[in-house]
């Protein structure tokens, strides 16, 4: 395909908040032009979307692409040839990694990892606290020019004067913290949700004080210093209620959650490892309340929190199995398909939350407009199709959406103006 010039036709795409159906036309990496009966020249390769829909690229502010350290788990280049299948241009990858990147000496070997290897846009957050044991903070200020955010994924900060420290310089750099937040004294062993599915199987439960407790005493310190807090993966109805009241209050916090929380509940657990990630899926009531969330504009950003582990290691069972899910291959068509077919959400809400939002609170620039970067995805979202983790680009194969019919399947991917991915032959299997 000619990189120059590329000609998308008779699409449908949301240009000034309205479903219209447009041409859009690259030069150069970006976009030239968008208008109806936009025509063909010599020399322009031409794509037909007619039936359906353009979207700028999704973007992701919550992956795991495992390297350094975790290869055998997945790597950048699988990762975010995952994320180019899916239809996301970029992606905001965790730093639990060995080496972590809490220095610029550790985060330079991420970083050319990610520069000989991604095929899309992938942004390295560092961490919060030296080798993320939560003890001794970094040093922000030297690292905040190349990440996009401070986390300690995986694990929450324990101690208090800790994160306080760390708000507080990030809010200086006018940086944010991104936070895992898990209370480890509240976790006695637990390993899925403390709900109706542990009780009849006999399994320990993780209550959702673990996640909301921590939340509290974070916005407690948000509100103090001032710093921008971004709350990761909530799951449960009081995280919701408690940041849409600091919202109001006007704290500087923004959150996510991801698609997995929003379709199912622990009552669709099943004794299998691919039904387990952290935090876990919560009750009925919870996910009520996420879905309320994302409606009413609490929850900013649906990110997949794509956790992917080596087969060996979710074969265990929800005991033993290790915790995540992968999740970038499957994210559009599962809220496509339970969300806005189902006239929950709009497909514009949808965009704003997994693209627009995303962009806009981390930073990540980008959106459909003449003179940005060509970072465009094309979904067909009239023909069903079957999720089969077997032709995922992902190292990880362990999704709870395993054999679910749905529809949004990403027919092409096109980063800064070349196709990144492209689906040669569809497929109603």
């Amino acid at each position: 395909m000619s990189e120059n010039r590329i000609l998308i036709k008779n699409g449908t795409a949301v240009v000034h908040n309205k479903c219209q159906r447009v041409d859009i036309l690259i030069e150069n990496k970006k976009i030239a032009r968008i208008a109806s009966g936009i025509a063909a020249e010599e020399g322009m390769t031409v794509i037909d979307a007619k039936g359906k829909y353009i979207t700028y690229g999704l973007a992701d502010v919550h992956v795991h692409f495992r390297e350094p350290g975790y290869s055998a788990k997945e790597t950048i280049e699988t990762g975010s040839k995952a994320a180019a299948h899916g239809g996301y241009t970029t992606v905001c990858c965790m730093p639990n990694l060995n080496p972590a990147p809490d220095s610029l000496q550790n985060l330079d070997i991420e970083e050319e990892l990610i520069d000989n290897q991604a095929v899309i846009d992938v942004r390295p957050y560092a961490t919060i606290t030296k080798q993320r044991k939560g003890m001794e903070a970094v040093d922000f200020e030297t690292l905040s020019p190349y990440v996009v955010g401070f986390s300690d994924d995986g694990s929450g900060v324990q101690n208090e004067a800790v994160m306080e420290e760390a708000m507080t310089h990030v809010a200086a750099l006018k940086g944010i913290i991104a936070a895992h937040c898990e209370d480890n004294s509240l976790l006695n062993g637990g390993y899925i949700h403390e709900g109706k599915y542990a009780q009849l199987h006999h399994h320990r439960g993780i209550c959702s004080e673990s996640e909301w407790g921590q939340i509290k005493r974070d916005i407690t310190l948000a509100e103090k210093t001032g710093c921008h807090y971004h709350v990761c993966h909530i799951s449960t109805k009081e995280s919701v209620e408690l940041i849409r009241k600091a919202k109001a209050r006007g704290v500087n916090i923004t959150c996510e959650t991801a698609p997995h929380y929003l379709v199912l509940t622990d009552e669709d657990l099943q004794e299998d490892g691919r039904f387990k990630m952290n935090p876990p899926l919560r009750s009925a009531e919870d996910q009520f309340a996420l879905i309320e969330g994302i409606k009413d504009g609490t929850i900013d950003c649906i990110a997949t929190d794509h956790a992917p582990h080596t087969p060996e290691e979710k074969s265990k069972g929800l005991e033993k199995s290790a915790m995540g899910i992968v999740g970038l291959e499957t994210a559009f068509s599962v809220v496509y398909t339970h969300l806005v077919k189902k006239n929950v959400i709009s497909f514009e809400k949808m965009l704003e939350l997994m693209c627009d939002n995303p962009r806009r609170i981390f930073n990540l620039k980008g959106k459909l407009e003449e003179g940005e970067f060509a970072d465009l995805a094309i979904f067909d979202i009239d023909h069903p199709y079957t999720i089969d983790s077997s032709g995922f680009f992902s190292k990880g194969h362990s999704t709870p959406f395993e054999g679910w019919r749905v529809y949004g399947k990403c027919c092409q991917t096109i980063y800064h103006g070349k196709c990144v991915w492209k689906e040669l032959v569809r497929s109603d299997k």
